[in-house]
């Protein structure tokens, strides 16, 4: 028998709806004990009203209930049959309670919006499950001058992130900044993980101006990763001031540490000195959608790679990369490495190409199994010379 779910996965056509790790049902559920008294008070009048009917005028259950219902919402359709004087009196007293009740209730809904509270609510609801959708993402803590010129460059590339700050303004902020995602929380705590999907990010950035913040997420941030149990650490880049804190953050956990007042200085030395580097640089690394791009591999202990000479791989000829760098395991970097050096265990590329070129270039050299293509490429060469 053909299988519907079946067809539709087969098609690409299920969409598979991931919930966010953080829930926020009990607290919209509770905007909703506020309407409690005028839903009691409504059912009340609707059984005093059609047991009443029914009593004074003897009305049949499914009449008194009709008559009950038109006379409480005074829509004006008349009598269901002729009333007596008992019965019009207490049809006067069923549309006095009525009204009241129905007064209470609009006065109910006005104050629960006026309030905006169920409102912000459900926004953040909806904003948790679009962040649930998000795989190796950054979240970065704290907005400022930083994380604006931050957001701008990931949008240029790409880079899913989420906005985490604690300020009542971020909503504002999210939108004149053009900030996709965002979350107002405190930044260290559990809860502003769960909300911005941490388990499945790639890294935090930490861009406070108190280094006593960054120390701060450091520290939950590897704790959390603890828990998790995650075989892949977080990326986490913090920002400093001086040296003395740079030292600091790294002993604590962090993986890069910025400091921007000697960034700008390098920058503007570079400009002074190589200004035609510069220039290369602006146009091919930091524009969007750059045809080159630069990147470490990381070399797995499994990979086919170890103890093989770069030229072995055929990177060049097969993808357009090139390795330009490697970073020993012991921290030793080898500028411009020749074609019959040879790769060593625990080591780092540095490599130059594509993005694509780049990507097939990851999965190629950390293959447990030599590719079939190196064997013939090698008796072209041998054929060739």
């Amino acid at each position: 028998m053909i299988n519907i779910r079946d067809i539709k996965k087969a098609l690409g056509w299920e969409y598979k709806v991931t919930k966010p790790e953080f829930s926020l049902d009990k607290e919209i559920y509770s905007q909703f004990k506020h309407f409690r008294l005028p839903l009691i008070l409504l059912q009340l009048i609707m059984i005093i009203g059609t047991m009443g009917y029914m009593i004074i005028d003897d009305f049949t259950l499914l009449d008194a209930l009709f008559q009950t219902g038109i006379t409480f919402t005074t829509v004006g359709f008349g009598e269901v049959k002729e009333i007596s004087q008992p019965g019009r009196l207490f049809t006067i007293t069923l549309i006095i309670f009525g009204f009241l009740i129905f007064t209470l209730s609009i006065t109910t809904v006005i104050q629960v919006l006026a309030r905006g509270k169920f409102l912000d609510l459900y926004k953040e609801r909806n904003m948790l499950y679009k962040i649930a959708r998000l795989r190796n993402h950054f979240v970065i803590f704290n907005h400022n001058e930083y994380s604006i010129q931050l957001a701008e460059q990931f949008k240029r590339n790409h880079i899913p992130f989420i906005i985490v700050d604690p300020r009542d303004d971020i909503e504002q902020i999210a939108h004149k900044y053009n900030y996709p995602y965002f979350i107002k929380e405190e930044t260290y705590t559990e809860k502003a993980f769960l909300k911005t999907h941490l388990s499945s990010a790639k890294g935090v950035i930490s861009l406070s101006k108190n280094i006593s913040d960054s120390i701060t997420i450091i520290a939950s941030v590897r704790l959390y990763e603890k828990e998790l149990g995650r075989k892949n650490p977080y990326l986490i880049i913090c920002n400093a001031e001086s040296q003395k804190d740079i030292e600091r953050l790294k002993k604590l956990g962090a993986n890069k540490v910025v400091a921007p007042p000697e960034l700008m200085a390098k920058r503007v030395s570079a400009m002074a000195i190589r200004p035609d580097m510069e220039n290369v640089l602006e146009e091919f690394l930091y524009k969007k959608d750059t045809p080159i791009d630069m990147e470490e591999i990381y070399i797995k202990d499994d990979s086919w790679f170890i103890d093989q000479e770069i030229k072995d791989a055929h990177l060049r000829d097969k993808l357009k990369v090139s390795i330009i760098g490697i970073t020993e395991a012991n921290g030793n970097f080898l500028q411009t490495p020749k074609s019959s050096t040879k790769v060593r265990k625990g080591c780092k590329l540095l490599v130059v190409g594509n993005q694509a070129g780049i990507a097939r270039a990851k999965l190629l050299v950390n293959d447990t199994i030599r590719p079939d293509y190196i064997d013939s490429m090698n008796k072209k060469d041998k054929f060739y010379v």
